[in-house]
């Protein structure tokens, strides 16, 4: 199934287990902050400042450069939360929100709980926020959309080993369908990768040919500018 060949000659992630040739509809979900964060780190790295104009993406366009050419980009989902304790940081992620919905990528919010944590070094405690339900959320959707048969292949944008396993209870209830991953930027995920039906790495090339122009005039003529710190 991970043969380079195939995957050339489909100019897509494959075939589903045991069938031939035929058009499959393929839905993505899309761990937001898993994605942002290996660009966020890549900018963290003085040779890779150049990947900090990859958060501009436009995630349906992304999406499309895995679909073969026999099959069919269906629903795209974006899961994340927002950082509401930091009002220019929300600003800059409702704008890319807006940005998704305006080519029909479908939104799924978790939230932010606080938690309490103790300094290694002081031992004193401290609060932090940490990023909860997104691996929760993506598991229900996949499952939910596989028994309302709304994709032949599922194919999960992150390297977060917390959804090993959604995707191997998804593959065990539905055999006929088939799971893909692909790993962000700087990632590895080897034992999410086992898991999968098939898997592929992102790549600078993909990020260049899927960013959003700078400017992006919407439908009903408003203007969207991409945030300055990201260009």
């Amino acid at each position: 199934m991970r043969s380079s060949r195939l995957v050339a000659t489909l100019g897509g992630p494959g075939l589903p287990r045991g069938v031939g040739f035929f058009m499959a509809k393929i839905a993505f979900f899309i761990d937001g902050f898993n994605l942002y964060h290996a660009l966020d780190y890549c900018h963290a790295i003085p040779e890779h400042h150049r990947y900090r104009k990859y958060k501009w993406l436009n995630l349906r366009k992304l999406a499309s450069l895995f679909v073969g050419r026999l099959d069919t980009l269906g629903e795209v989902f974006y899961f994340t939360a927002l950082a509401t304790w930091m009002p220019d940081k929300v600003a800059r992620h409702k704008l890319f929100i807006r940005a998704q919905e305006s080519e029909g990528v479908s939104i799924v919010y978790g939230e932010f709980k606080r938690k309490d944590k103790r300094c290694f070094v002081c031992r004193k405690q401290y609060s932090t926020f940490e990023e909860k339900q997104t691996d929760v959320n993506i598991a229900i959707h996949l499952l939910q959309l596989a028994i309302q048969d709304r994709y032949d292949r599922a194919v999960i944008i992150s390297g977060d080993t917390d959804l090993i396993p959604a995707v191997k209870a998804v593959r065990q209830t539905f055999p006929g369908k088939q799971i893909g991953v692909i790993i962000p930027i700087g990632g590895s995920s080897e034992d999410l990768k086992k898991q999968a039906d098939f898997h592929f790495k992102l790549k600078e090339h993909h990020l260049a040919s899927s960013r959003f122009p700078n400017s992006i005039i919407l439908s009903d003529a408003t203007t969207l500018e991409c945030p300055v710190n990201w260009r």
